[in-house]
């Protein structure tokens, strides 16, 4: 009877597999997710979690009295409403100007987005440092823009532009505008073209076409792009530093001044909780509002009937006054230019284009001014330069500062790339081709180090290195690298893997190849590409790495955004326009690169 009954269960088409059977089911998902989780683990939930418990428990005990500390002084508040202040104009004007170049980027064809999106990705990967310090030679009273205005007798005295509440925010919305670009333009290069243009044929006009068809449709990117930029933002101190003025410092500049000056690290942990909280707290104002799922290409919660009524219909109001007046605008055009109305719903009107050229000349032209500035024989930054000497690249391969800075970054960052791509790799694999549940929790697991505030992960991390003596050592350097960049490495080969054939596979399977060989002489060798491609935005996120590398490299012996940081905030100096121009250099040959070989991936 057990026999027969063994039998029948396991040749009835419902019952389950045996137990051994699954077994080896997880055994595979399990082995491929362990490395990462474990080293979020250990590397981010761990440090943070310690680093939050300090705020609430000291020697003796449970205690509330670095939060007293915290709201007792309306110093602190007042930094907290400076720094979202700060946050939301930069979001605000960050989506409104990235916007255009999504726009015009998505309704492209294929070599015409490339060649954009190339400038959008090296303002995207150029050092925060160097994009930064340009501003100070831009903004400065001898800097471009106060001597342009003199030469021309426009003023008579040099401009106060820099160390003030607007030199900041163009700071940061030049540093950020290219992440709003490249989250609103994964969204629009899914929007079916084809809707707007029935709309048109149906008798809409223009105006009420983009503002009725297209934004709404466009508006989970919108909304991905600002909370992006927002959650960015609001952990920034490069540009408020450098900058702004004591008027503009920012929350994470006082977690600096608590670990670095005061030691106190049970205050910097109270700081820390109410800097988390406020991105928590943002991240479920748009989960009601939105929903989490378009960040991921879902729909968006507001197309729910349960999130109708009032506000649903608020908007429709407002798009449609929006559309109106749009179209009462292009109808003071004249006639004569009416025929260009395809070519602009098609992305090829001319204001669309000289708006987005002139944009993208905000992206790029302040990096570009370092180069004129390197090369200048006089031995301070002004302008314009005078004369032309290499002194000041002779003075980085001769100081043994500069050149053990960019040794340490070198190898770390290559470190940094092989370690994330051999962790990030599985896990790509697992949440595209695994059929495990939970998908959707594991992926928002393996992006939390791009939602945490980074500064709250660099102070984490350098408590946790200090209690096993890691501070200052490249191999602590490449794990708290790895934990920022590795989910680079899998958002890259999630989106290389989706493209691949998977049929060349199954043609291997059926020749007879075993999986472990199918994998080694079919599947890596079609996603060699996509794989230097990954690893390539890991080397470039740990190479320019600067709030990890503040607190853990330690010593004299550092990376180079930190000697470049140390160098800035202690003298402006054609030195650093020497090496920023290398940087950007770097940079520019690590886009081009990544870029034909993810064109190589997507070509096989």
């Amino acid at each position: 009877m057990n026999r027969a009954a063994l039998s029948a269960e396991q040749t009835h088409p419902d019952a389950p597999p045996p137990r051994p059977a699954r077994w080896r089911a997880w055994v595979r998902p399990g082995a491929m997710s362990a490395p990462i989780i474990v080293l979020l683990l250990v590397m981010l939930v761990y440090p943070v979690g310690q680093l939050l418990l300090l705020s609430v428990h000291n020697d003796s005990g449970f205690t509330l009295v670095e939060y007293k500390r915290l709201f007792a002084s309306s110093v602190y508040v007042d930094v907290l409403l400076i720094t979202l202040k700060v946050s939301l104009w930069t979001t605000f004007f960050s989506v409104l100007t990235g916007y255009p170049i999504a726009y015009l980027i998505s309704s492209l064809t294929r070599e015409r987005k490339n060649r954009l999106l190339f400038w959008v990705l090296l303002s995207f990967w150029t050092s925060f440092l160097v994009r930064t310090f340009a501003w100070v030679v831009l903004l400065g009273r001898n800097g471009v823009i106060n001597q342009v205005l003199l030469g021309l007798g426009i003023i008579d005295r040099p401009l106060s532009l820099l160390y003030n509440f607007s030199a900041v925010i163009v700071g940061m919305v030049h540093a950020l505008m290219p992440l709003a670009v490249l989250t609103m333009l994964s969204v629009m290069e899914n929007i079916d073209r084809r809707l707007p243009s029935a709309a048109a044929t149906l008798g809409a006009r223009p105006g009420t076409v983009f503002w009725k068809v297209y934004f709404p449709l466009s508006l989970p990117g919108v909304a991905a792009g600002a909370l992006m930029v927002f959650v960015t933002a609001i952990g920034f101190f490069i540009t408020p530093t450098l900058l702004g003025g004591r008027h503009q410092t920012m929350i994470t500049q006082l977690i600096i001044d608590q670990v670095m000056q005061a030691l106190n690290w049970g205050f910097a942990g109270a700081i820390s909780v109410l800097l988390l909280a406020v991105v928590l707290l943002v991240f479920l104002i748009y989960d009601r509002m939105v929903g989490l799922s378009t960040m991921a290409g879902g729909s968006s919660a507001a197309r729910n009937p349960k999130h109708g009524g009032w506000a649903a219909k608020l908007g429709d109001v407002i798009l449609t006054a929006l559309g109106n007046t749009t179209d009462a605008v292009i109808g003071l055009v004249p006639k004569r230019r009416k025929s260009r109305k395809r070519r602009a719903a098609e992305g090829e009107s001319l204001t669309l284009r000289v708006t987005v050229i002139l944009l993208l000349v905000f992206l790029s032209a302040p990096a570009f001014l370092m180069i004129p500035l390197s090369f200048d024989s006089a031995s301070g930054l002004a302008w314009p330069p005078h004369g032309f000497s290499l002194q000041w690249y002779r003075q980085i391969t001769d100081s043994p500062l500069w050149m053990q800075a960019i040794t340490r970054s070198m190898l770390v960052g290559i470190g940094t790339g092989i370690l994330s791509m051999l962790i990030g790799t599985p896990a790509a694999f697992l949440l595209v081709r695994g059929g495990m549940k939970g998908k959707a929790a594991m992926l928002a697991f393996i992006l939390a180090p791009i939602v945490v505030p980074r500064m709250i992960i660099a102070v984490g991390v350098f408590y946790f290195f200090a209690k096993i003596g890691l501070i200052g050592s490249s191999f602590g350097l490449v794990l708290g690298h790895t934990v920022v960049a590795v989910p680079y490495v899998v958002i890259t080969m999630m989106a290389v893997l989706r493209n691949y054939d998977t049929r060349l596979d199954l043609a291997a399977h059926s020749m007879g190849a075993r999986p472990w060989a199918t994998l080694r002489r079919v599947t890596f060798p079609i996603l060699g590409a996509g794989l230097m491609s990954s690893f390539l935005f890991a080397f470039a996120t740990s190479f320019d790495e600067l709030t990890i590398a503040l607190f853990s490299s330690g010593g004299l012996s550092t990376t180079l955004p930190k000697q470049f940081w140390d160098e800035i905030t202690m003298q402006i100096s054609p030195v650093i326009a020497a090496v920023s121009t290398c940087l950007f250099a770097f940079i520019a040959a690590l886009i081009w690169v990544a870029d034909r070989l993810r064109r190589r991936s997507l070509a096989s």
